[in-house]
């Protein structure tokens, strides 16, 4: 089975995992989220994140995105994830974003890990755009 599991400051992780769902369906078993939270140290993270990836078994693959490259979320999940001793069927993103998890969420288990993730990253320039709304003036009501 090939997992998608969330890490991030805060609750984003969670949050994206409960859209993710509205998205692609609740009920999955396959999506694992786990936030940060405020004064929660590195170590109790740790412990909730290997709590979560019980159900992992080592032939498993997992997807792990991150919030921020380099943030204490994704270098914590790494260790982790070597230390559980499943580095080896691990990718690693960091700078989620919703499309991206979905995206990857629904093609896992159609297309090639690193294909697919090597795909989504060039995509992700695409999805982020200024979005703006044009306003008519009706001067006919002067």
């Amino acid at each position: 089975m090939k997992y998608v599991v969330l890490v991030s400051h805060g609750t984003l992780a969670p949050g994206m995992a409960n859209a993710v769902g509205m998205l692609a369906g609740s009920d999955r078993d396959d999506i694992l989220a786990v936030g940060m939270e405020e004064d929660m140290g590195a170590d109790i993270f740790a412990d909730k994140l290997r709590e979560k990836l019980k159900v992992v078994k080592p032939e498993d693959e997992i997807l792990l995105f991150a919030d921020i490259v380099g943030g204490s979320p994704l270098t914590t999940a790494a260790n982790v994830i070597a230390e559980e001793g499943l580095l080896d069927n691990t990718a690693m993103v960091g700078g989620m974003n919703l499309p991206f998890v979905i995206t990857s969420t629904l093609m896992k288990d159609i297309e090639d890990t690193d294909e697919l993730i090597d795909k989504q990253i060039q995509e992700a320039s695409q999805e982020l755009k200024r979005f703006s709304l044009e306003v008519e003036n009706d001067d006919d009501d002067i």
